[in-house]
């Protein structure tokens, strides 16, 4: 259980950072990737599209109906989103307005039939990363 307390993210977005340093020496001739879900994509997100050293990001569930997202529109980086078409904390309608408006290669997949958690679909989930994944890496 935490003691902290809840800073919209502002915490988490250092932690994201502090893992981009580490990956960026470990791994210095792997260009990075940003991948995360729900409250985790949006922070993961706003990491990384600040961060130079990222070059690709992934949005699950993105939470559009009770967090801000307009830093998107400044981030040109490739983008996949994947999301359930029945998620609860995402709007379908609200996260294909979003994504239709955003810059640079942005794509969404849909899963029919998720919830937020995509209970059930998760090899729909697997197959839309690593075929996304692929077709930018090889």
């Amino acid at each position: 259980m935490s003691e902290g307390e809840h800073d919209r993210g502002r915490g988490e977005q250092d932690d994201v950072r502090a893992a981009l340093d580490f990956l960026a020496v470990e791994f210095s001739s792997v260009p990075l990737l940003v991948a995360g879900f729900s409250f985790g994509c949006v922070v993961g997100l706003r990491a990384g599209c600040e961060d130079s050293r990222v070059s690709l990001l992934i949005g699950l569930g993105i939470p559009v109906n009770n967090e801000d997202v307009s830093f998107l529109s400044h981030c040109s980086k490739p983008k996949l989103f994947v999301h359930g078409s029945n998620d609860e904390h995402g709007a379908i309608e609200k996260v294909k307005t979003l994504v239709s408006s955003l810059p640079g290669e942005t794509q969404l997949v849909v899963v029919e039939g998720a919830d937020h958690f995509f209970k059930g679909k998760l090899d729909q989930v697997d197959r839309a990363i690593t075929s996304w994944i692929a077709d930018r890496i090889s």
